[in-house]
């Protein structure tokens, strides 16, 4: 039941994920939360890492689409000045969200990824989908009040898989000896 909040790769940052990292599995598009994965609550214009980040995804031909359960205004002002696709309102983890991010995409679900820093909605979300997926570190530590209690049982099941699979550390890439053991 837990493997369900599994993430597919640990990796400490969004802009440690390349292009090349990307091609050598066969991922074609790339679905990322917005708050505290892409960019701090607090900062909707981003950072010259993350202009950079998109840059080079944009260089390399690989689509970021935005998945949020954030409203539309917040997440459009974001999207708008990254030039990137977007869904607000996702519902994640329900597949609602990830069912309309990849629709136009014509891609199938193995060359998709979804970046996110929340067990409880990015990679349960992406599990139920059937995408690979990157938990990364939240760029912030403070929270909304509503991810705070999504923070409280996230602890508890970080902890119970972590016992289970001493793989499941933070790493620098997705490379193939970076992946989390089923």
């Amino acid at each position: 039941m837990l493997n369900l909040f599994k993430p597919t790769w640990m990796v400490e940052a969004i802009y440690q994920i390349t292009p090349e990292q990307l091609n050598e599995h066969g991922i074609k598009a790339v679905l990322t939360d917005l708050d505290n994965t892409l960019i701090a609550w607090n900062n909707p214009n981003g950072t010259e890492e993350l202009i950079a980040w998109i840059s080079a995804m944009k260089t390399a031909d690989i689509p970021i689409v935005i998945l949020s359960n954030n409203n539309d205004e917040r997440v459009k002002r974001v999207a708008d000045v990254l030039g990137v696709r977007y869904v607000a309102r996702a519902l994640k983890p329900l597949s609602k969200g990830f069912n309309e991010a990849t629709r136009g995409l014509e891609l199938s679900k193995e060359e998709i990824l979804m970046v996110g820093d929340q067990i409880m909605t990015d990679i349960w979300g992406a599990n139920l989908a059937g995408i690979r997926n990157v938990l990364v570190k939240p760029i912030l530590n403070s929270d909304a009040w509503n991810t705070k209690i999504n923070r409280f049982f996230e602890l508890h099941i970080m902890n119970h898989l972590i016992k289970k699979d001493p793989n499941m550390r933070w790493r620098t890439s997705i490379h193939d000896k970076d992946r989390v053991k089923d």
